[in-house]
C-alpha cells in the first residue's frame, strides 16, 4: 500500500484513531468536556478530509475499499450526522446521572464502521464494518442504565442483531459456495454469466435480504423498531434512525448499480412486496400512537418503504432519488429527535415522548415548536420543506421506471401520515392547562444547551434552505452516478 493509498484512506483512519484518543484521555482524566472536543475535532478534520478526496477519487484500495465521489457522499452524510449527535449527545447527557465519556467512544466506533459501510465494494469489507456499527449500537441503545425501558430496549436490539448476522453470514455462505466470489463487481459479472441453476445464489441473496430488512427495520422486520426508538436515548435514537439506515442503502445502492436486478426476479419482487407492506403498515400503526418516539419510529418504517420505491427504479435516477431522500431525512430525524432530548429533564428520568408533553408547546417554548411543526412538515412532504421535494424525486424515479403501483401506494400512504403529523402539531398549538402542566414545556429556556439550540437552528434551517433551493444539492447527486458504477 502506498502512501497516497493511506493519504485517500484518512478519513477512516482519522475516525478509527479516534477512539483511542478518547480513551487515553480518560484514562489521564475523566473530563465531559475534553472527551466531546476530541469526537467534535477528530468528526471535523474527517469531514475536512473527505471533502479534500473529491478531486483524487476514484481509487480503489484492495479489492475491499473504494474511495470515490459516492462512498465520499455517503462518508461525509454519515460523519454530520455524528457530528449533530455529538453536539445533541453532550447536552443530553449533562442532564443524566452516567458516566458520559463511553458514550463518545461508542459513537466514533459506530460512525467508522458505518463509514467503512459506504465504502466497501465485498462482502467481508461490508460485514466487519457492520458488526462494528452494530456492537457499538447494542451499547448504546442502553447506556441509560437508570431506565429499564433502555436496558430492554438494548437487549431486544442484541438478540434480533444477532439473529440478523446469523442470516446474513448463511447468505453469504451460500453465495460463496455458488460463485465462488463475495466482491460486489464479480458477483454482478458471475450472475450474467451463469447458465446453470441459480437457486442457491437466489436463496443466499433472501438470507442477505433478510439481515439487510432488520438493519432498514422494514416490514416484516420492523417488530423491534417502536421498542427500541422509545427505549434508547433521544440522540441515539436520531443516530439508529438515520446513520444505520444510510450505510446500508449506499451498500444497496453500490451493488444493484453493477447489475440489473431484474436478473434476480424474485428478490426484485420480495423487496417491491416490502415496500407496500412497509408504506401501509408503517402509516396505519402510527395512527394508534400517543408516544412521538413511537410515532416518529413507525414513520421510519413507512419513510423506508418510500426510498425502496426509488430503490426498485434502478439506474442514475434512483442513485439521486435515493441519497437526496436519505439527506432530508436526515436533517428531519436528527431534528425531531433533538427537540425530543432538549425537553427531557433531569428530574424525571425519562424521555419527553408523551404526546400530552407537547401540549401547549408554542406557547411556552415557541422556537422549540417552530423547530418541531418544521421537521414534521418536512416528513410530511409540504412543499417549502426538502421533504417535498425528496417525495417528488421518489415519485419520478418511479413513473420513470413504470412503477405506477408502487406511486400510487406512495401517494395514498403519505396523505395517511398527515393526520399524526398534523395531530402533534395540533397538540402543541392547543392552550396548555393550568393544572396539568407539562414538564417539558416549561423547563426554563436557560437550562437548554445553547450548542444543541444553535444545532437545531442549523438543521430546520437547513431543512427549508434546501427545500426552496435543491439546485445545489441536485448538482452534487448527478456527480454520484460514475462514482457509483
Amino acid at each position: 500500500m502506498s502512501s497516497f493509498d493511506l493519504y485517500t484512506l484518512s478519513p477512516l483512519i482519522v475516525l478509527c484513531s479516534a477512539p483511542v484518543l478518547v480513551m487515553l484521555a480518560i484514562a489521564v482524566r475523566r473530563s465531559h468536556e475534553t472527551s466531546v472536543a476530541i469526537t467534535l475535532a477528530s468528526l471535523g478534520l474527517a469531514f475536512v478530509l473527505v471533502r479534500q478526496l473529491g478531486a483524487e477519487a476514484p481509487r480503489q484500495i484492495t479489492p475491499l475499499i473504494v474511495i470515490d465521489r459516492f462512498a465520499l457522499f455517503y462518508m461525509a452524510l454519515i460523519i454530520a450526522a455524528a457530528f449533530v449527535v455529538a453536539v445533541q449527545g453532550y447536552g443530553y447527557l449533562k442532564r443524566r446521572h452516567v458516566q458520559p465519556d463511553e458514550f463518545y467512544i461508542l459513537l466514533l466506533i459506530a460512525t467508522a464502521g458505518a463509514a467503512a459501510m459506504a465504502a466497501s465494494t465485498h462482502f467481508a469489507s461490508f460485514y466487519l464494518g457492520l458488526e462494528c456499527l452494530s456492537v457499538s449500537l447494542y451499547v448504546m441503545i442502553g447506556y441509560l442504565r437508570e431506565s429499564p425501558r433502555s436496558a430492554e430496549a438494548g437487549l431486544k436490539y442484541l438478540i434480533l442483531a444477532a439473529a440478523s448476522a446469523a442470516f446474513l453470514l448463511f447468505g453469504m455462505a451460500l453465495v460463496y459456495a455458488q460463485l465462488g466470489i463475495l466482491d460486489f463487481a464479480g458477483l454482478a459479472h458471475a450472475k450474467a454469466t451463469q447458465t446453470g441453476s441459480d437457486m442457491i445464489v437466489v436463496l443466499g441473496f433472501v438470507m442477505m435480504l433478510v439481515a439487510v430488512g432488520f438493519k432498514l427495520s422494514v416490514v416484516p422486520f420492523h417488530m423491534w423498531t417502536p421498542d427500541v426508538y422509545e427505549g434508547a436515548p433521544a440522540p441515539v435514537t436520531g443516530f439508529v434512525a438515520t446513520v444505520s439506515k444510510a450505510s446500508v442503502f449506499a451498500l444497496l445502492l453500490r451493488y444493484f448499480s453493477a447489475m440489473d436486478p431484474h436478473l434476480y426476479r424474485p428478490v426484485y419482487v420480495a423487496v417491491a412486496l416490502t415496500a407496500v407492506l412497509s408504506m401501509l403498515a408503517g402509516n396505519l400503526l402510527a395512527l394508534r400512537q400517543d408516544n412521538v418516539k413511537r410515532i416518529l419510529a413507525y414513520s421510519s418504517i413507512a419513510h423506508l418503504g418510500y426510498v425502496l420505491v426509488a430503490y426498485l427504479a434502478g439506474g442514475p435516477a434512483a442513485i439521486q432519488a435515493v441519497s437526496y431522500y436519505l439527506v432530508a431525512y436526515f436533517v428531519t430525524t436528527l431534528g425531531a429527535f433533538g427537540v425530543v432530548g432538549t425537553l427531557s429533564t433531569r428530574g424525571e428520568h425519562r424521555e419527553m415522548d408523551s404526546i400530552d408533553d407537547y401540549r401547549g408547546l408554542f406557547w411556552t417554548r415557541p422556537w422549540l415548536a417552530t423547530a418541531f411543526t418544521v421537521m414534521l412538515l418536512s416528513l410530511a412532504g409540504i412543499p417549502l420543506t426538502a421533504g417535498f421535494i425528496a417525495k417528488f424525486s421518489v415519485m419520478s424515479a418511479g413513473v420513470g421506471a413504470d412503477l405506477a403501483r408502487l406511486v400510487i401506494v406512495l401517494a395514498l400512504t403519505s396523505i395517511i401520515g398527515l393526520f399524526y403529523y398534523l395531530r402533534i402539531v395540533a397538540v402543541m398549538c392547543a392552550r396548555p392547562a393550568q393544572s396539568t402542566a407539562p414538564v417539558g414545556a416549561y423547563v426554563p429556556e436557560e437550562k437548554a444547551s445553547r450548542s444543541g439550540a444553535l444545532v437545531l437552528f442549523a438543521l430546520t434551517v437547513t431543512l427549508v434552505w434546501i427545500g426552496v433551493f435543491p439546485a445545489p444539492l441536485i448538482g452534487i447527486l448527478k456527480t454520484l452516478t460514475l462514482g457509483a458504477h
